[in-house]
């Protein structure tokens, strides 16, 4: 496929945005259609516009498409995409270009397109957003405004090219393109009824008045000027500088960016010393702000471009990125700050930097307008979410008058450093996705439930718990997850990390949502199964060893199926690590004993304080399986030149069953970062005559094996960290550390950590390793069982059957520590494995189906809406089924994040699902669809795509379809790498879902053409 856009015709834009709005109510994609209050409006550059928002010069502006979604969901400002002499394929851009994964990242900077084309998208979105207005009543046709932009320095400025771009937006009557676009519509003023002749010809020459000037980083003070001075006074336009962040000094940017976690974004000083100083923009600033006054124009900064950083960590292709979305907002408010008190809020300021849903209404009220935006549009919701935008803005009065409130904006600077909107998380997880390339059809999937090592049912229960059907929703967990209070309270949520709402503002909090549910409905699921009838008994005599969360989850699935179970536990209670040595402030005991007593509700028999050590003597009482999940005990040693640590393992079983005996002193160390070391650590501080808890590990936070939500309760709790150091030897109450640095990035993408020679002393009363659990394999051994390398029993992974038939190993003594659900993922295939020996019958899910909602509004309408969760709330956890997006449902990530609308949702007759297909001659592999699809997958290669010509079908490998007749009846047709030409009413060999998106595009889908 080719990296080059091709420009719809005007006519096929207009038909498409009639067609699209007559059969679907949608335009280019946008579902909520905003319009505006006609009353209401804000003035400048003598012209009208009907609220203060629009997409930043960018991707959201370059095409006509885009400019008319953007307009669709209810944006007025439009900053088009810079222009230069630069342009079109003689531009290097490499791609991909965009990475918006969290903040955002980018390598484009001016239009791809040639500066005449691009000139051509400005016109026709003009033309169409002053149609669309009229004829839709999406508001007034004179409401909106366009900015024009260019760049970089002013020989470019005065090229032929750049010049007649300039004039041709201050007067378009004379251009091809304006003529194209008049001809059509006045030929064609039946289909656009409120359209009138004398309307059409009654239309403005003058597309814009104003200009943005973007200052290449390293532009020297005096050639912004010349040029600012140029368009002022030669042009004649209202006229606006692009400022950089540039402006606050190397010294102010590296320590905001550190203070707010993000000290590992890369950049020196180097653009600070080149660029414009902040000395030399005052006056220069002033000069400008006289002349412009002079003229009667309108004169201020746009705040701010992107931010030049290195690519450091293979973010995007090349060697620098320029930096934008929620890390840059600190930034950008800064220098909106320090020329406004300078200024004394006289300076006009039009802002885009990081604005969002969550500060957006904070910058307006400052007196700053416009507001323009990209990142937040960038992310799943796309376009739609300007809606929402534009709501926070609406419910302000409008500005009379563009002067800033010096002492708002700097209330709003201060106070982002501890915003934790735009503080980077201490240890940042990255997106979970579906381990699998995307389907061709059908690709709906929620990537909660693959997240999930037993893949639950998520959108299911989630759905049932916010209708308050909790006995239903405690049903479809329990199908899957026999503890449902302790994963409810405990569980390391991968599930969490999966979730696309990451992507809007925070997960839905599952977790939470489970553990609702269960207590809701525990007793009542308890009893009905009481009084259920039990399952035929299928033969199966199962010993399990262990009755920690492993053991309890094989002696529940395992009985619910009809097998006869008995658990063998060597203390004096079941719940192994959760009952014996997580701390109580994390699962309370009762919350156990309901996990307890639901596993052993089908039947299963528990025997305490018995150790069993031979499978033959369990077999010769009739046990025809054994499974052992005795977990892993034993601390892994931790070599010190001079004295010992405590065992973590040991110091958690005696803090929770005897806490009175704990002698600890005033400091405590926890050698180690791991989920058992934050407990430790939690633990120790909370203990009498305990000051100081410290967690001392090589590596830094972000680094460390914790989960993040482990190491922000840590810190909540006061644990102090210390970081890059080594433990050398422990004596006389120091413990003597070598610190450490961090080298190269190892397999694991974690930074390794090297001596640096130097030494520093910890006081410690007491000093506890937890470096890690390990197996006690010697039972295996005795029982035959075949072990690794590493000491470790071998065993079959898809059935955690052993060398030794009918023999399994599940939970940590199968790998090692792990996760409860990870323990319940072993149980459930060793389970399995067992009920299917017996019965000869494939064991499967009951509620999978439950994950559709065919109610497919209701996923709709949550779409692009930004929704902060309050679990503090009397019902918060009710909430968190509105602000689950459904994804198996409705997912269409891809389709929102494209800002040039090339991948679409299509109703196809006979498929459940909306389809996606990709048309390649919108695409300019941008590569943000891949960010955000679910899958490990690309969408713009990935997908089924429409191609509109052979030599675009040739140039790509992506599978697709090229029509290759005028009546569309037959295709050249991509698939698994051969190409087919085929004859659509006879064919038979290609997937029936393939053929019927083929002719649903024919059919229903004919101005994609």
């Amino acid at each position: 496929m080719s990296d080059r856009m091709n420009p719809i015709p005007f006519k096929n834009l207009m038909e498409w945005i009639r067609t699209e709005y007559q059969t679907e109510g949608t335009i280019f994609g946008v579902k909520k259609l905003y319009r505006a209050d006609s009353k209401r409006y804000l003035e400048l550059f003598g012209q009208r516009f009907e609220n203060p928002l629009g997409p930043a010069a960018g991707p959201h502006t370059q095409l006509a498409q885009n400019i008319v979604a953007a307009y669709a969901a209810g944006c007025r400002f439009f900053e088009l995409k810079t222009v230069q002499k630069l342009d079109g394929e003689d531009l290097p851009v490499a791609k991909p270009c965009i990475n918006a994964a969290d903040e955002c990242y980018n390598v484009e900077w001016s239009t791809e397109l040639r500066v005449p084309q691009a000139f051509d998208e400005y016109v026709k979105a003009w033309f169409a957003l002053k149609v669309i207005s009229q004829e839709y009543g999406l508001g007034s046709p004179d409401g909106f405004i366009f900015n024009m932009s260019v760049g970089y320095d002013l020989e470019g400025i005065k090229t032929p090219k750049v010049d007649a771009f300039i004039e041709g937006m201050r007067n378009a009557s004379n251009t091809p393109v304006w003529k194209e676009c008049t001809d059509y519509l006045l030929s064609h003023t039946d289909l656009f009824p409120s359209v009138s002749e004398a309307f059409l010809r009654g239309l403005p020459t003058q597309v814009c008045t104003s200009i943005t000037l973007s200052t290449l980083h390293g532009c020297p003070p005096a050639e912004i000027e010349r040029i600012a001075m140029y368009l002022i006074t030669e042009k004649h336009l209202h006229t606006y500088i692009k400022c950089n962040p540039t402006l606050l000094g190397y010294e102010f940017a590296r320590d905001r960016m550190n203070k707010m976690g993000y000290e590992y974004i890369q950049f020196d000083d180097h653009h600070f010393k080149d660029d414009l100083q902040f000395s030399d923009a005052v006056p220069m600033l002033e000069r400008l702000l006289q002349e412009s006054d002079k003229r009667g124009l309108m004169f201020g900064v746009k705040i701010t471009n992107t931010f030049p950083v290195d690519i450091a960590r293979g973010e995007l292709p090349g060697q620098e990125m320029y930096m934008s979305g929620r890390s840059l907002f600190p930034l950008s408010i800064a220098v909106a700050l320090k020329l406004s008190e300078v200024f004394n809020g006289k300076l006009r300021i039009s802002y885009s930097g990081g604005a969002d849903y969550f500060n957006i209404a904070d910058i307006y009220e400052t007196g700053i307008c416009p507001i323009t935006i990209a990142t937040t549009i960038l992310k799943p919701g796309g376009y739609a979410r300007c809606q929402q935008l534009v709501g926070e803005l609406t419910a302000k009065p409008f500005h009379k008058d563009f002067s800033i409130n010096v002492e708002k904006l700097r209330r709003l600077s201060n106070a982002v450093v501890e915003n934790p909107r735009h503080r980077k998380s201490v240890k940042p997880e990255a997106f979970l996705k579906i381990p699998a390339k995307v389907p061709l059809a059908d690709c709906f999937a929620a990537p909660c439930i693959s997240g999930c090592p037993i893949n639950q049912d998520i959108p299911a229960y989630i759905r049932l718990t916010g209708e308050q059907k909790y006995e239903e929703a405690l049903r479809v967990i329990t199908d899957k997850n026999p503890l449902p209070f302790i994963t409810g309270t405990i569980c390391n949520h991968r599930c969490m990390t999966g979730c696309t709402r990451n992507f809007y503002e925070d997960h839905v909090h599952i977790r939470a949502v489970k553990l609702e549910a269960a207590r809701h409905a525990i007793e009542t699921l308890k009893q009905n199964i009481k009084a259920q009838k039990p399952a035929q008994k299928n033969g199966a005599k199962v010993a399990v060893i262990g009755a920690g969360p492993a053991g309890l989850a094989a002696a529940y699935f395992l009985t619910r199926d009809g097998a006869d179970v008995t658990v063998f536990e060597k203390k004096a209670r079941a719940g192994g690590i959760v009952q014996y040595v997580i701390p109580e402030f994390r699962i309370p005991a009762a919350s156990i004993g309901q996990d307890i007593e639901l596993a052993s509700s089908f039947g299963a028999s528990f025997v305490y304080n018995s150790e069993q050590r031979s499978v033959e003597a369990l077999k010769k009482q009739g046990f025809t399986h054994v499974v052992f999940a005795i977990g892993a005990w034993k601390q892994s040693a931790l070599a010190l030149e001079k004295g010992a640590a405590a065992n973590v393992i040991e110091f958690l079983e005696q803090a929770k069953q005897a806490p009175e005996t704990l002698k600890l002193g005033k400091n405590v160390v926890i050698l180690g970062a791991g989920n058992t070391a934050m407990d430790a650590a939690r633990v120790a501080k909370r203990t009498k005559g305990v000051e100081h808890s410290f967690i001392v590990y090589r590596r830094t936070k972000q680094f460390m094996p914790a989960d993040a939500e482990e190491l922000e309760l840590a810190l909540e709790d006061g644990v102090e960290f210390k970081e890059l150091l080594a433990p050398v030897s422990y004596e006389n109450g120091i413990l003597r550390c070598e610190k450490m640095k961090l080298g190269e990035r190892g397999a694991d993408g974690r930074q390794k950590p090297v001596p640096s020679g130097e030494f520093v002393d910890i006081p410690a009363d007491t000093v506890i390793a937890s470096i890690g659990e390990k197996i006690d394999t010697d039972l295996f051994a005795e029982s035959g069982i075949a072990l690794d390398g590493k000491g470790r029993a071998q065993y079959n992974p898809a059935t955690f059957e052993t060398n030794v038939k009918n023999v399994y190993v599940i939970g940590d003594c199968a790998a090692g520590p792990a996760t409860v659900v990870q323990a319940i993922a072993n149980a459930t295939k060793a389970a399995r494995a067992i009920i299917e020996s017996v019965k000869a019958q494939a064991w499967t899910a009951q509620f999978t189906t439950l994950n559709y909602n065919p109610v497919t509004a209701s996923a709709y309408s949550k779409r692009a809406i930004l929704m902060p969760m309050n679990l503090a709330a009397s019902d918060g956890v009710a909430k968190e089924s509105v602000r689950c997006l459904e994804c198996s449902t409705v997912c269409e990530s891809c389709v929102d994040v494209c800002p040039n609308r090339a991948n679409l949702a299509l109703t196809v007759p006979g498929m459940r699902m909306k389809q996606i297909v990709h048309v390649d001659g919108m695409c300019n592999e941008c590569g943000n669809c891949a960010t955000f699809c679910p899958y490990e997958s690309a969408p713009y290669k990935d997908k089924f795509t429409l191609f509109h010509s052979e030599k675009d079908f040739l140039d790509s490998t992506n599978e697709g379809f090229l029509y290759l007749d005028d009546a569309r009846s037959r295709c050249r047709v991509r698939l698994s790498g051969e190409v087919r030409d085929i004859t659509l009413a006879t064919e038979t060999a290609l997937p029936k879902e393939l053929l019927q998106i083929i002719n649903a595009v024919k059919t229903q889908y004919a101005y994609l053409l």
